[in-house]
């Protein structure tokens, strides 16, 4: 008996998170004998463009995108 994949599992998360959308941040600090050198914080933000805009992150890049495309549906 060999095991089955079901893919249905992986887009049922990737439509969640495009739907609701994830933060995910990191801190990392690289230390060379206890003395700290270089810090980094990170943040990721993914989801889809709808959600995205609801939050009014890049609504001014998505207005400027769709205005070409109206521009170029004339």
């Amino acid at each position: 008996m060999e095991p089955t994949k079901e893919t249905s599992h992986v887009v049922e998360l990737v439509d969640i998170l495009l739907r609701e959308g994830v933060v995910v941040a990191a801190d990392v600090v690289v230390s060379v004998a206890e003395i700290p050198l270089v810090g980094i914080q990170l943040r990721l933000a993914l989801a889809g463009m709808t959600e995205l805009t609801k939050h009014e992150c890049f609504a001014e890049w998505d207005d400027t995108i769709r205005g070409r495309e109206d521009a170029d549906a004339i």
